[in-house]
């Protein structure tokens, strides 16, 4: 129990720590839409029109950020079903063997009925020690999360979650929109960061915020927009972020293209067979 209690507590910190570049995200999410909504839309733009039809078009992008956003951060990575777990009697059995071609065996058995098509690099089935299941197709332990997680992309710092089959339909989403909104901020904002830069406009405490809005909107912009295009060929390809680095291997050997169905189907697979939900935060994904 004396040993429990530190680990108890580092984990706790661990699990509190993870959150700070979320916390930062909405920190400046939140300064952003009071830089662009009072300081610029109420404060700087002189026509009443142009106030109207920026603050409409910047609410929207900013609701469908903040959603897909949301909904990447907080949906619950999936696991691997009950039926992948070894029963009782094979898993205390696999525990007390000491050879490994035993256990190969044990869990041979055990997956005989089961629809896996990939193995480890060495032919073996891919089985969890840490979770006690055998590892469906495409899923992968995340020692962040301490879970095995079905289709699993990569762990995000950003939204403090795994990125895998329940989600990455969000992620691919919240690149999308965190991309629109920092353009359509850099867009608007551009002729007013020209104006206080040559001093057409004169010094208010407008000034500041205008600025650095341009800077961090541009900023961003560039470092989505590369991860975003990387993830869309991705979907394209119906390769996950770990498979892209180290291709599944079948019965037949190692296949970088294994689970392609083509474009159509691949992009299907992420975001569903219904194109009217695709650009909704909302779970339409193929099963």
């Amino acid at each position: 129990q004396v040993k429990m209690a530190p680990t108890h507590v580092l984990r706790c910190c661990q699990r509190g720590l993870a959150w700070i570049p979320v916390i930062f995200i909405a920190l400046v999410v939140c300064w952003s839409y009071y830089a662009y909504v009072v300081e610029l839309c109420i404060f700087t733009i002189p026509s009443i029109a142009e106030k109207i039809i920026y603050m409409v078009f910047f609410h929207l992008s900013f609701v469908m950020f903040v959603w897909s956003y949301w909904k990447t951060i907080f949906t619950r990575p999936a696991n691997p079903s009950k039926e992948f777990c070894l029963p009782k009697a094979e898993k205390e059995q696999y525990v007390k063997e000491e050879r490994p071609e035993s256990q190969q065996e044990i869990l041979w058995r055990a997956a005989a009925n089961l629809p896996l098509y990939t193995r480890t690099g060495a032919g073996a089935i891919r089985y969890c020690d840490r979770c006690q299941v055998i590892k469906p197709d495409r899923c992968h332990h995340c020692s962040a999360c301490d879970m095995c997680v079905l289709k699993m992309d990569h762990h995000c710092p950003w939204v403090n979650n795994c990125v895998g089959f329940s989600n990455y339909k969000f992620f691919i989403l919240f690149l999308c929109y965190s991309l629109v909104y920092c353009l359509f901020i850099a867009a608007t904002v551009l002729q007013y960061f020209i104006k206080f830069w040559t001093n057409e406009l004169p010094d208010t405490h407008a000034k500041f915020h205008v600025l650095f809005l341009f800077f961090v909107a541009a900023m961003f912009c560039i470092s989505i927009l590369s991860l975003f295009s990387y993830h869309l060929w991705l979907v394209g390809k119906n390769r996950s972020t770990i498979e892209a680095f180290r291709a599944p291997v079948f019965r037949t050997g190692s296949d970088k293209n294994g689970f392609s169905l083509g474009f159509g189907k691949n992009i299907a697979q992420v975001f569903g067979d219904e194109r009217k939900f695709w650009l909704l935060p909302i779970f339409t994904r193929l099963v």
